[in-house]
């Protein structure tokens, strides 16, 4: 019985592990893409720390991440970016993949 009680401890510990990394990972993808919106829009530096905390609080509002892509196509199209949502969604996997990266190396 306690191998069992050991083994369900352990995976409640990696799913809970497993569910921060994730939350860390979509809040600095969020902020990275803050950043390259900011940089598209041409904000100023305190501008641009403002935007990306604004896109990590978007990232609150539903499930997924359509919530923080409507935000940037709105924000974007409104500063008459020319950016459309293909473009945005391909910086999301990228910023992903980087925002990964850059968590995995401060381990």
């Amino acid at each position: 019985m306690t191998d069992f009680n050991d083994r369900q401890r352990g995976e409640e510990a990696k799913f809970a592990f497993d569910e921060e990394n994730a939350f860390k990972i979509a809040a600095r993808r969020n902020r990275l893409l803050g950043a390259w919106a900011a940089g598209l829009m041409n904000l100023t530096e305190e501008e641009t720390d403002a935007y990306k905390k604004a896109v990590v609080q978007a990232d609150f509002e539903e499930a997924g991440d359509e919530d923080v892509i409507r935000k940037l196509l709105g924000d974007l199209t409104a500063a008459d970016c020319d950016v459309s949502e293909a473009d945005i969604r391909t910086k999301l996997e990228e910023c992903t993949v980087e925002a990964r990266r850059q968590l995995m190396s401060e381990s």
